[in-house]
Parts: C-alpha cells; structure tokens; sequence
C-alpha cells in the first residue's frame, strides 16, 4: 500500500535557526518502499492508462542502477503487468548488481543493448513499437505528459504556503510539474546532478513542449560533485553526518546533492530572513546498495 499523501515535516537545524529559515521537507521517499519518490508519482497515470486502455505492458529504458526501471518493474509487477527494460551495456546480465536483479526478480524481461544501439532505440521508438506491438514505450527516467501530472500531485498534496520549493534535477520532469502545479506562486529552485550548462536549454524546450509557461524557477548546475554518478568521500560523509543530525536519508546520486546546495545556499544567505522553504525527497534510495557494492563507499543505512 501506497503513502499518499507523503508526509510533511519541519527540519530543525541549528543553521536554519541561526538564519532564520524555516525549513520543510516532503518526503516522498517515504510512499512506498520500491516505487518510491518521483517514480511513484511519475508512474502512477502511466500504470492507468495502460490498464485501462489494456495495453500489453510497458517497454522502458534505463542504466546499470537506474531508479526507474527498479520502480518501473515493480509497479508492473505490482498491477500484474509484463514489463520489459532497455538496459544500457551489453556486458551486464540480471546478476551484475541490486538494481538488476531486484527488476528481474519483479518478472521484467532485461535486454542488454551496446550503447550505440540505446541511443538508438531511445531516439526512435518506432523500431521499438513494431517489435512490441500494443506495449506503452516510457522514455528513459519515465518522463511524459502522463508523469509531469503525477508530479503536479507533489505540490497539490501540501497545504501550506512556502516562498521557496527546491527538488534535484535529472531529466527534470519532476520540476516541471511542480511548476505547473505552482502556478507562479513562490519560486521554485533545481539543483541539477548533471554535469554541464545543457540543462538549461533541455528544461526550457520541455516546458515548452509541454505548455508550461511559468518563470518561477531557477535552475542551479554547480552543485553535481564532478557529474552524474560521481560522489566524493566528501559528500558520503556529508549523507551520513546528514542522517545522524536530521534523521533523514538521502541517496547520493540526487537528493544529497540537492541538500547540500540547501545548505550552502542558507550558509551564504542567498535567501531572505525568514524565508520558508520546501525540500522535495524524490526518493531514489534503492540505487545506495548498488552504490555500496560498486564504489565500496559507506553509506549508512
């Protein structure tokens, strides 16, 4: 069973008191324990309409450790649904880590592409359609017009009114339904885990293509640790110091990332006094044990 709504809860820290801030978080990561976070909210109109309009199943695309496709199965798995998955590198089975095998274990069928050949398939998904015929394709990280709307829940579902919202950015779906669901009210603020200023120009064309006319953000790309997947000893120390303090985990490919620019951001006084501010857990907890395993950093869990 799902937690909807997901729980709000107040921060306390002696610099956000020292500051003046107030801050909150929504912890999404707490709705359910494998479809987690924006997966769940992303998944959730996507798994309707796929039952409704009686499609087969649905196809995905994801890396070695993605969050998606670990959700993505077991949704399926969850609403009796064939799942299939993209994999990206053709030198990795169902056992290589956590993430893999807890996707075939949920039942998705696992392919393993080169690189090349991904790339491929994600920009044409009509070869993908002709091979899967009557299957739903969901783009790599599921974002679509269907997941931007259960995204838009992540706002609907707080009853207060804060000046400022901030959420990790990676294909940046999630921010644009929060946008859309802001309606211009407040400012709300993305930290991008990629590496790169191209973010800029991606998050404009989606908001564009999906008619979100909203100004109300500002997206920060400094904050990435050297890149997508890359984290320091630095910021391992920083999660776990993080969850002795406040009680709350963040994983370090997204959330921990977007939680230490929070604190930098209140550090330097970058928001006003007595601003109120809204953190978004986007979940993404399952990728710490394959983390663990790959990289032999101590998260504690």
């Amino acid at each position: 069973m799902a937690r909807i709504p997901s729980p709000i809860e107040q921060i306390h820290d002696p610099l956000f008191e020292e500051k003046g801030m107030e801050v909150w978080i929504k912890r999404d990561d707490l709705i359910h324990p494998h479809i987690m976070g924006n997966k769940w909210r992303k998944l959730k109109y996507n798994i309707l309409h796929v039952r409704e309009s009686h499609l087969a199943g649905i196809v995905t695309f994801g890396g070695a450790y993605s969050n998606h496709i670990a959700a993505t199965a077991a949704a399926c798995a969850a609403n009796q649904l064939p799942s299939i998955g993209i994999i990206r590198g053709d030198e990795l089975s169902p056992d290589s880590n956590p993430t893999l095998r807890f996707a075939s274990d949920q039942g998705m069928k696992l392919q393993f592409v080169s690189r090349n050949e991904y790339r491929q398939l994600k920009e044409n998904h009509h070869q993908l359609q002709q091979t899967h015929p009557g299957y739903l394709i969901l783009p790599e990280g599921g974002t679509n017009e269907l997941a931007i709307r259960g995204c838009q829940e992540i706002w609907t579902e707080i009853n207060q009114s804060f000046d400022y919202a901030i959420t990790s950015v990676g294909t940046g779906g999630t921010m644009a339904g929060l946008l859309k669901a802001m309606s211009g009210e407040g400012k709300l603020i993305g930290i991008s885990a990629l590496k790169g200023n191209f973010i800029h120009s991606e998050f404009r064309n989606m908001l564009q293509h999906y008619n979100i006319p909203f100004e109300n953000y500002e997206l920060m790309d400094q904050w990435h640790f050297g890149g997508y997947g890359k984290v320091t000893d630095g910021l391992v120390t920083f999660i776990n110091d993080t969850k002795e303090k406040i009680k709350v985990l963040f994983d370090p490919i997204y959330t921990a990332k977007m939680y230490f620019a929070v604190t930098k951001l209140i550090e330097t006084n970058y928001f006003p006094s007595n601003s109120k501010i809204v953190l978004i857990h986007t979940g993404g907890l399952q990728g710490i044990a394959g983390f663990i395993e790959k990289q032999k950093k101590n998260i504690l869990l």
